[in-house]
């Protein structure tokens, strides 16, 4: 295998046909113990050799998946919390057929509007996930505030508006297109 299969912890068919692998030579690597089959058209490479990220397992698990809520507040640091499932966001009529034992992966389903907003793509080496930008993932705790809790959402918020990256009007900007204007508004009231 070469040097950019190896770089990578999971390769699509597609990636592989364009790679030049025929579904026979696929299979014999897989036979070999070089690929083993996660769904349909994706395989896991046992012969990866980068950093360990969950998050690329929820890309690989969850086609057109995001990371959200937790585990996005978690990667930003805006929390101490350690979510025992990875938060992935789906469009509410899109369906998830296999999920790995490990991680955990916890599974939201949002209308086509907020699952448009905010997405950012973050490669690492070879390897990509998908996650909502640090204001989209701030107004989304805000408004699931109720599943995730009150003390840990203020403390999100609180945590950012601590950075100097911060940026208000983005916020404010998300949480009128997502109908939430006034519960952000208030939260920042009480706390600025």
């Amino acid at each position: 295998m070469n040097k950019f299969i190896t770089s990578k912890k999971f390769i699509t068919t597609a990636e592989l046909k364009d790679m030049g692998y025929s579904y026979y030579k696929i299979g014999k690597l897989e036979k070999d113990g070089l690929l083993r089959q996660v769904n349909r058209s994706t395989y896991e490479n046992l012969s990866y050799k980068g950093d360990e990220n969950d998050f690329f397992s929820a890309e690989a698990f969850v086609p057109n998946g995001v990371i959200c809520l937790m585990s996005a507040a978690r990667y930003y640091e805006l929390t101490n919390f350690l979510p025992d499932t990875i938060d992935v966001a789906i469009e509410r009529k899109k369906k998830v057929v296999t999920l790995p034992d490990w991680p955990e992966i916890k599974i939201f389903y949002f209308n086509p509007t907020r699952m448009e907003l905010g997405v950012s793509e973050v490669w690492e080496g070879d390897n990509v996930f998908h996650i909502f930008d640090i204001e989209k993932t701030v107004v989304d705790i805000i408004y699931y505030r109720n599943k995730i809790g009150i003390e840990e959402t203020t403390k999100v918020l609180k945590n950012y508006l601590k950075r100097e990256n911060r940026q208000i009007d983005r916020l404010y900007a998300y949480a009128k297109q997502l109908r939430c204007e006034k519960i952000v508004r208030t939260y920042l009231e009480v706390l600025v």
